[in-house]
């Protein structure tokens, strides 16, 4: 089938490559004529790992296309994505739904016969209805049905999650959008992945429950993580014991300073909002969306007491900067309220991250820039983890206990032991661990 991808950023790139290879048909549309200079180059505009391959092996045996000519793209699609960005709008906190109207337009003006318009990227609840008025109005001769096809893809896994995903859901009642929608995803049912068709509200309002339940789960545990603390109990254990519960399940029950990145935070907040509009609040999620707002401001607290209560003059290794390892995508990182508290309590600086630092320099001032780990801690009077980055996973703690200034380690990620830091002479501070 051929498809045309509305939208060159996380989404729409992984989807077009993996759409691509699957054996469709896949023209990429971006209006930044120098993100599309890079694509042809293999110059990937997000670190995702494997992302540089599959797109230079689908470009090279022809399915893949990059292009800021939208005309023949749409035209000759059976399915046309839209995968721009939906970001909090500034001053209500609701999706910024411009781009997506935009791209409707332009589709109305370039379709021709029976197109498929897909939301893919995250949407409200009625978006669909509007995208479908939208080219309506502009093309009342139109065939066409606009159908909500949400993303679950997980910054770092996102290929696998495309791949081999839990489910993929689609909105639409119109027949012949669902035959073009099980052609498009044929390759899944190999694997047997359940394709759930549902009406087009209820799908969009699916990837905002989603997200919503997932940041509840993360700030649960990260309050109990403060109870471990209070009371003398181990969050790891408690994560465990009650994760192997089928009914509540493990993923994303481990403690840390707060959820961040591209979804959690713009949708939980869309949610509350759409929720508060209709008199239906979601009382839950507005706490989330506090809790967790204040969770990552205190994080700084947490290292300056373990730093003894002042940290004027002293130096903080940080070993990572990213919202979770394998992304470069500092979007509401924790890194963004710790840093910047930390260098206002009097602190210096030394960071590292291995994929992000070009996007934090933008983000963040008054720090300074490691070439590796190693070189963030050197004669600084703390170690401080923010990202569960691999390669910090096995550090090489001799070094580090020689390099430091002082003996402080504050793990935010919980990737020591505390009994085997302790041994080796560190005064370590995790999350909800005993010490």
């Amino acid at each position: 089938m051929r498809v045309a991808m509305i939208g060159t950023g996380y989404v729409g790139l992984v989807s077009g490559a993996c759409f691509a290879d699957f054996g469709h048909v896949v023209t990429c549309v971006d209006k930044d004529a120098s993100k599309i200079d890079r694509l042809h180059q293999n110059i990937m505009p997000i670190y995702e790992p494997g992302l540089d391959d599959l797109v230079e092996k689908n470009v090279k045996e022809e399915r893949l296309f990059f292009t800021t000519d939208a005309k023949e793209a749409i035209a000759d699609a059976d399915a046309v994505f839209i995968a721009v960005g939906t970001p909090s709008r500034r001053g209500d906190g609701h999706a910024d739904l411009s781009y997506v109207y935009a791209a409707a337009e332009e589709i109305a003006e370039l379709m021709t016969g029976f197109t498929v318009v897909v939301t893919k990227s995250t949407v409200p609840v009625g978006t669909g209805d509007e995208v479908e008025e939208i080219i309506r109005k502009k093309r009342p001769d139109a065939d066409f049905a606009v159908v909500s096809n949400p993303e679950f893809l997980r910054e770092g896994a996102a290929i696998k999650d495309f791949k081999i995903p839990d489910r993929v859901v689609v909105g639409t009642e119109d027949e012949r959008a669902k035959e073009i929608m099980e052609e498009l995803y044929r390759p899944l049912f190999l694997n047997q992945t359940p394709i759930v068709f549902t009406a087009r509200r209820t799908s969009e309002l699916i990837k905002y429950a989603a997200n919503a339940f997932l940041a509840v789960k993360i700030t649960f545990i990260n309050e109990m993580a403060d109870l471990c603390e209070a009371v003398g109990a181990n969050v790891q254990e408690v994560s465990r014991g009650i994760g192997l519960d089928g009914r509540i399940g493990k993923k994303f029950l481990n403690a840390g300073p707060g959820y961040g990145g591209s979804c959690f935070p713009k949708d939980t907040l869309a949610l509350t909002k759409t929720a508060n509009d209709h008199n239906s609040p979601v009382r839950i999620v507005d706490t989330v969306v506090e809790v967790n707002a204040s969770r990552k401001k205190a994080m700084a607290g947490k290292i300056i007491k373990a730093m003894g209560g002042d940290v004027s003059g002293k130096t903080i290794g940080v070993l990572g900067l990213a919202f979770k390892q394998n992304t470069d995508d500092m979007r509401d990182a924790p890194s963004l309220d710790i840093i910047p508290a930390l260098v206002e309590a009097g602190a210096k600086i030394k960071a590292y991250d291995p994929e992000a630092m070009e996007e934090a320099k933008h983000l963040l001032d008054g720090i300074d820039y490691a070439e590796n780990a190693y070189g963030a801690v050197d004669g600084a009077d703390a170690m401080v983890i923010l990202t569960e980055w691999d390669q910090f996973r096995a550090l090489d703690l001799e070094r580090i206990k020689a390099s430091l200034n002082g003996d402080v380690v504050v793990d935010l990620r919980n990737i020591y032991s505390p009994d085997d830091m302790a041994k080796r002479g560190f005064t370590y501070t995790s999350i909800g661990r005993p010490v």
